[in-house]
C-alpha cells in the first residue's frame, strides 16, 4: 500500500512551528507496511488544500491529513475536503453530540464556532476525538481512503490508532516494514555512493540511501515485505553486504555514537583513556563522559588552552612551542605523551588547533587546522586535519573530537596505523 501525508497550517509553512506530525505519521505508516510516497505541507488556503488532496488521492491509495480542523476561520480542512470530493458540508449529528458532551463534561457552554466542527462532507464519517473538540473525518471510496486528523499530536496519535491503523491492517494482511541504520565515519558520502551504487537503485527492495550528520554518514536500509520474517531477511542480506564493502568505516548501527562504541571497546578490553585538549576546550571529555558508565574507563581530562597550561600541566617543552607553535604536530605529540605520563592511562588523546573564526595565518596555519595525537604503549600517532574550508567554529571543534574518537576506535580494533 502507498500513502501520501499532508500537513496543514500557516505556522508550518512559515517555520513558526516544527512539523513533528509528519515524522510520526511516516514512521507509524511504515511500521504497518505502508510506503509513504510523498509528504506535503500546505498553508491555510482552502483551494490549495483541496487541489493537494485531489492530487494525493489520485496517486495513493491512502491519504492522511493533519491540521485545520479547529473552530477558527483559518481552519479550512473541512471545506477543502468537501471541495476536493465535490460534496456539500453537512452537520453530522453524531459528531455534534460528541462535541456537546465534551463541553458538558468540562462545564462549559458550546459556542457556534465549535458547532462548525461537526460539519462533515456528505458521504464521509466522523472519527471520535477522545481528547478534544475536533472530530476527524474519514472518506472511503473505490480508489482508497482519506483520513483528516487534528494537528494536536495527542489527538492525532489516538485517532490514528482507532481509525487509520485498523483500516490499513485489514488491507495489508500482516505486511510490514523493517528498517536498519548503519553508521560510518571517516568515509565520504560520495565514496559510499560509489561503493554502494548498485544497491541504491530506486526500483529495488530493500531501499538503500544515505544521510549525513556532523561527519557521520548513515546508510538507511528499508524493506517492505508481506511478513516480518521476509522483510528482515531482505534487510540482513543488504546489511551484510554493506558492512563487507565499507569495512572498518562502519562503527555501529541504530543509535550508536562514536563515543558509545569507544566506551564499549574500552570496557571490554579493560582499558582506560585520558584527554588533553586545547581548541576543543573539554568537548572530547564531555562526549566521552556523556556515555553512561564512563567512570569505568575515563580517568581524567586536561583542558590546556593556554601555552602556559600546556607547559605546566602536560610538560610540553616551552622551546617546542616557540619553535613549532602551539598548533603543530610536535606539540600534539608532546601533549599526548604528557597526558599519558601524568594520567597513567592506557590511551591518551590530544587535540590542538585553530577553531576560528580568527587566529589563523594562511597558508601555513589556516583556520580549521587541527592536530590530533593518540598515544599508547606502542607509540604516538598524530593526524593533521584541515577543516576550516567548510566548517564553522562549533563544527571544527565537534569534528575534531569525532576524528579523535575514531582514531581511538580503530586502535582498539587493532586497525589503527602507527
Amino acid at each position: 500500500m502507498e500513502a501520501h501525508t499532508l500537513s496543514i497550517g500557516n505556522e508550518l509553512v512559515t517555520g513558526q512551528q516544527l512539523d513533528t506530525n509528519a515524522r510520526w505519521l511516516s514512521e507509524a505508516l511504515s511500521d504497518l507496511g505502508v510506503r509513504v510516497l510523498e509528504h506535503t505541507t500546505v498553508g491555510d488556503d482552502g483551494r490549495r488544500i483541496a487541489s493537494t488532496i485531489s492530487r494525493a488521492h489520485e496517486s495513493a491509495e491512502l491519504v492522511v491529513l493533519t491540521g485545520g480542523l479547529g473552530p477558527t476561520p483559518d481552519d479550512l480542512t473541512r471545506q477543502a475536503m468537501a471541495m476536493a470530493l465535490d460534496a456539500p458540508l453537512e452537520s453530522n449529528e453524531e459528531a455534534l453530540a460528541e462535541i456537546r458532551a465534551f463541553f458538558e463534561r468540562l462545564g462549559n457552554t458550546l459556542t457556534p464556532s465549535n458547532e462548525t466542527q461537526a460539519m462533515i462532507p456528505r458521504g464521509c464519517r466522523p472519527i471520535s476525538n477522545l481528547h478534544g473538540t475536533a472530530p476527524g473525518i474519514q472518506h472511503e471510496g473505490s480508489s482508497g481512503a482519506i483520513f483528516a486528523l487534528p494537528g494536536v499530536p495527542r489527538e492525532m496519535e489516538e485517532m490514528f490508532a482507532t481509525s487509520v491503523e485498523p483500516w490499513v491492517s485489514a488491507r495489508t494482511a500482516g505486511a510490514t516494514t523493517q528498517k536498519a541504520l548503519i553508521r560510518t565515519f571517516g568515509i565520504s558520502e560520495a565514496r559510499i555512493g560509489d561503493l554502494l551504487r548498485d544497491l541504491m537503485g530506486h526500483d529495488r527492495t530493500p531501499l538503500v540511501g544515505t544521510t549525513a550528520d556532523r561527519g557521520v554518514i548513515g546508510i538507511r536500509v528499508i524493506a517492505y515485505g508481506p511478513s516480518e520474517a521476509e522483510a528482515r531477511s531482505l534487510i540482513q542480506a543488504d546489511e551484510q553486504e554493506i558492512r563487507r564493502r565499507l569495512g572498518d568505516a562502519v562503527f555501529g548501527e541504530g543509535e550508536a555514537t562514536l563515543e558509545s562504541v569507544v566506551g564499549s571497546l574500552l570496557r571490554k578490553q579493560g582499558m582506560t583513556v585520558a584527554t588533553a585538549e586545547s581548541c576543543t576546550g573539554g568537548l572530547l571529555a564531555k562526549r566521552l563522559t556523556d556515555v553512561p558508565g564512563s567512570s569505568a574507563w575515563f580517568q581524567c581530562g586536561y583542558v590546556t588552552y593556554s601555552n602556559e597550561a600546556k607547559i605546566e600541566l602536560l610538560g610540553v617543552p616551552s622551546d617546542l612551542i616557540r619553535s613549532d607553535g602551539a598548533v603543530s604536530e610536535a606539540v600534539a605529540r608532546a601533549m599526548a605523551s604528557g597526558c599519558g605520563t601524568r594520567s597513567g592511562c592506557d590511551f591518551s588523546i590530544s587535540i590542538t588547533g585553530i577553531a576560528g573564526p580568527a587566529g589563523g595565518s594562511a597558508p601555513t596555519k589556516p583556520v580549521g587546522l587541527v592536530f590530533i595525537g593518540l598515544a599508547d604503549s606502542r607509540g604516538i600517532e598524530v593526524r593533521k586535519a584541515l577543516l576550516g574550508d567548510r566548517l564553522d567554529r562549533k563544527e571544527v571543534r565537534d569534528r575534531s573530537c569525532s576524528i579523535a574518537l575514531n582514531m581511538l576506535r580503530l586502535r582498539l580494533l587493532g586497525d589503527g596505523g602507527m
